[in-house]
């Protein structure tokens, strides 16, 4: 059975953290340090323009000298953003954040936000979709021998 992106977000809510590109670097890390998350998607009105993470604070801000309450979110955030649909599966997401080295990607329906994929999202339910497979071999295997042990 293939997993979908939508199968993730029917487990863990459609809710997405966002910040306008407007908003401080420091008001950015403040909302990911309270919700404990590593990456906000970046909105201007209804349309995703970026992703800011705490990559983004590391190495544009930190490492450059500025100060996080002085500084934007549209200065630093990542600017390319790489999209899913709903209809992705686990797979074609892993391989993409792969090949692009990105760790989140925002989930869009018709255009629209509708969620945030993150690896760790990914490697979950790549995890207990193996677990299940596991658990599912382990019980034909235990029939499997029950059905040999009655016919000797």
């Amino acid at each position: 059975m293939k997993v979908m992106v939508s199968d993730i977000l029917e487990k863990k809510g459609r809710n997405v953290a966002s910040i306008p590109p407007q908003a401080s670097v420091y008001e950015a890390l403040k909302l990911m340090a309270d919700k404990g998350i590593g990456a906000l998607v970046v909105i201007d009105g209804e349309q995703v323009v970026g992703m800011f993470s705490e990559r983004d604070y590391a190495r544009k801000i930190v490492l450059q000298g500025r100060w996080s309450k002085e500084t934007p979110v549209a200065d630093v955030m990542t600017r390319s953003v790489f999209y899913v649909p709903t209809w992705r599966t686990l797979e074609e997401c892993m391989a993409l954040m792969t090949e692009k080295r990105v760790r989140h990607l925002p989930v869009l329906e018709e255009g629209r936000l509708v969620g945030l994929v993150s690896i760790g999202d990914v490697v979950r339910a790549i995890i207990a979709e193996q677990q299940f497979a596991i658990q599912q071999l382990e019980a034909y295997v235990d029939e499997a021998l029950k059905n040999r042990r009655q016919t000797t």
